[in-house]
């Protein structure tokens, strides 16, 4: 799972980004324009995992992870050119969720904030960069028709980017429209920016951290909304726990944000977690929900999709309930399922597989 920062210049993505992975990017008060982004890996808290490891005491745990990528700041360049230069562009589509990080604090460079308005700057570059490359696309498209290239696939995809263009013309993101199953695997290839799942944080202050219902109402509009006082959970990220969670407590302030950006990152990519157990190994696996115990198989290994035969599964809630594997077999709660079930979250899989 990749999630992408972005922001305008001075929003305070880097800070969001050493709060989430604990790491000390530079930040700077002026626009970067390096290509390459910040690259970190930020493991999913889980208690699943951790009760899992007490049990079978393996030799290694590992959790689920999510992969940040931190944007310089964007702006237009001085030659007209979009917010997001080509250069940006590959590593921005390869993400599977974009988090936008709007200014909620005073800045000497800019200004008061203005974080509805801010947004709106970077959707309208979203929309326009998918929109060229929908109506290049159909201009190469009715360009092979003229030379005499047809076909059923060809016309079905031109279907398709029609009703696109004319929706981002009316701003609607691709993630707004309702596309048959068909059209969703047509344009996949695409890696259109507006259809990627959209999370945005306000990064306010500490002074106006939690009084800012009106901006987040507003801002829900357009898509998931959460928000962080950036700095500060930058310098509790630095902090040992117990001296943390006393400032959270202070600030109200529950979770880290790590763990709430982890939580909202599942819940608007649709994922979910299932396990495989062992004096090895304990291990969380991420898939999307729907996804079949193949599915399953392949992201543990192809060779298991490929060889797959049956999943032994049990959840994790039995086998806490049981407190063994052999208590949950003797209370008929252990399952061999086949090559079509839908994996839940928190399964306990193993894969009988033959290659």
């Amino acid at each position: 799972m990749k999630i992408a920062l972005l922001g305008l210049p001075n929003s305070g993505k880097t800070t969001i980004f050493n709060a989430l992975t604990r790491s000390e990017a530079e930040v700077t008060s002026y626009a970067n324009a390096k290509a390459e982004p910040n690259l970190a890996v930020v493991e999913v808290g889980d208690e699943r995992v951790t009760r899992l490891a007490e049990m079978y005491r393996p030799k290694k745990t590992t959790y689920a992870t999510i992969d940040i990528m931190d944007f310089c700041g964007v702006s237009r360049g001085a030659a007209g050119e979009g917010l997001f230069p080509p250069e940006l562009m590959q590593w921005i589509r390869n993400a599977h969720a974009l988090a936008v990080v709007l200014r909620n604090f005073e800045d000497d460079l800019n200004g008061p904030p203005d974080p509805v308005r801010d947004f709106q700057q970077i959707h309208e570059e979203l929309l326009l960069s998918d929109l060229l490359i929908a109506e290049a696309r159909l201009d190469r498209i009715r360009h092979g028709y003229k030379r005499g290239i047809r076909s059923n696939e060809l016309e079905g995809e031109e279907k398709a980017l029609e009703k696109i263009v004319g929706r981002l013309n009316e701003n609607v993101p691709v993630r707004g429209l309702e596309l048959s199953p068909q059209e969703e695997k047509t344009i996949r290839g695409y890696r259109f920016l507006t259809q990627k799942p959209l999370l945005l944080i306000l990064n306010s202050d500490e002074a106006g951290f939690g009084k800012n219902e009106g901006v987040m109402e507003e801002l829900e509009k357009s898509g998931r909304a959460i928000e962080f006082a950036g700095q500060f959970e930058m310098e509790l990220a630095r902090m040992e726990a117990d001296e943390a969670a006393l400032f959270m407590e202070d600030m109200g302030i529950g979770e880290s944000a790590r763990d709430r950006l982890t939580r909202f990152a599942y819940r608007i990519l649709g994922y979910i977690s299932f396990f495989t157990v062992g004096p090895d190994e304990v291990r969380a696996w991420n898939i999307t929900k729907g996804d079949t115990a193949v599915d399953a198989a392949g992201t543990i290994h192809s060779d298991l999709a490929r060889g797959f035969i049956r999943a032994e599964c049990f959840s994790y809630e039995d086998l806490m309930e049981c407190r063994s594997e052999k208590g949950v077999k003797d209370k008929g709660r252990f399952r061999l399922e086949g090559k079509g079930y839908s994996v839940r979250d928190g399964d306990v899989l193993n894969i009988r597989f033959n290659v």
